[in-house]
């Protein structure tokens, strides 16, 4: 009895301690290039694939997809956004599907791998803020309050489609 009690307690950590993007994802990521990189010169990155994340400050449907603004916070080694203060910035992460704004509430917070596709300026708060723009590949939301993640979304990009 207790062999079994000692093989689940390692079995929960271990799962604790998954990475809540999957592999095929982070396999496409290039772990050297950051927020605050992609931010300062977004044009030396265009088409490279990232891991951000942070809090939904809004969401915007168009007739060809949507896009979600996320104010950036720091990820932790598990690939979620720490609950921080501390912000870098904003980036668009743009999908080829709707996102429905019920589901990508703003103040959740959420982990995005995509592609750096340029960026986009427009108004936030009487200024022209410029964004970074990710072309989302894989999307993971967190639960209000918890660690454990939602279920993934993956995009596929130009498939305007959720798997």
């Amino acid at each position: 009895m207790r062999g079994l009690i000692t093989i689940l307690a390692v079995f929960s950590l271990l799962a604790g301690c998954t990475h809540v993007i999957s592999k095929e994802s982070m396999a496409l990521v290039d772990p050297a290039v950051t927020y605050q990189m992609v931010k300062d010169k977004t044009g030396l990155y265009t088409g490279k694939y990232v891991l951000l994340g942070g809090v939904i400050a809004a969401v915007r449907n168009y007739s060809d997809g949507g896009e979600m603004e996320i104010v950036q916070h720091d990820l932790d080694s598990r690939g979620r956004p720490e609950s921080s203060e501390i912000s870098a910035g904003r980036f668009l992460a743009k999908s080829d599907g709707f996102l429905d704004p019920m589901i990508f509430l703003p103040g959740l917070r959420v982990s995005v791998v995509g592609r750096i596709d340029g960026e986009k300026t427009f108004p936030l708060d009487g200024i022209d803020y410029r964004y970074p723009v990710i072309s989302v590949k894989e999307i993971r939301l967190l639960k209000p309050g918890q660690d454990s993640p939602y279920p993934v979304f993956h995009f596929g990009i130009g498939l305007g489609h959720v798997f």
